[in-house]
């Protein structure tokens, strides 16, 4: 044998070990990918299912709003206190977690306040699956997110003079003939993203008051 037959025949073991350790990294590269996009499919319909909880409830402010004017308990509900319960919210919660191939983890859907808004916690619905790591066959990937309602409109109130009228023919003497002015306070709402002012007429809340959208913003925040 030769010394180029020996030498070959040494490095072959190490050659083997060598392919044998990057096909078991390739693997393992492969199963924290398999993890990795679990858990990515877990927090977007994490995300999805808390923004549906509150575009619920968003939606649901404004209806309140339309039910009665009463300047105290509109300012309130434009501040984004959520009267009632968390029922239909988290409901929706549920449904578009559900859509989004995932699961409320028990009852982890709940309120969060000061901005308003709701928590979600959710697991995929499939395990992770098969791969070179124990136990991932069996294992839910699992995340959570926050969405919140920040308000973009208030109100405030505006004041306007009505005419009363003081003396005329008949009226008894010595009854000042100038006019007396009582002042009448009115409501206006003010939003952002919108130039003027909008005045309120109780009588007119269906035709005047903005879409939830203009009323009220949702978004995601890291909470």
């Amino acid at each position: 044998m030769t010394g180029a037959d020996r030498d070959a025949g040494q490095a072959f073991p190490v050659y083997v070990a060598a392919v044998a350790g990057l096909l078991f990294l390739a693997f393992a590269f492969f199963a924290v990918g398999m993890a990795s996009a679990s858990r990515n499919d877990a927090q977007g319909a994490a995300d999805a299912a808390a923004l549906a909880a509150a575009q619920d409830a968003r939606d649901g402010l404004r209806d309140d709003l339309l039910e009665l004017f009463d300047p105290d308990a509109w300012e309130d509900l434009l501040d984004g206190n959520l009267p009632g319960g968390a029922g239909g919210p988290c409901g929706e919660a549920a449904e578009f977690a559900r859509k989004n191939g995932a699961e409320l983890t028990g009852d982890q859907c709940r309120r969060v306040y000061s901005p308003a808004g709701f928590r979600v916690e959710v697991r995929n619905t499939k395990p992770v699956g098969e791969s070179l790591i124990p136990g991932t066959e069996n294992r839910h990937a699992t995340a959570a997110a926050t969405a919140v309602i920040e308000p973009l409109c208030g109100i405030r109130e505006t004041e306007g003079e009505t005419e009363e009228p003081g003396s005329g023919e008949g009226e008894e003497e010595g009854r000042e003939g100038d006019e007396e002015k009582e002042d009448e306070k009115g409501h206006e709402l003010v939003c952002e993203g919108i130039d003027e002012p909008i005045e309120i007429d109780p009588d007119r809340l269906a035709d005047i008051l903005p879409d939830p959208e203009d009323l009220f913003s949702v978004h995601l925040t890291d909470r």
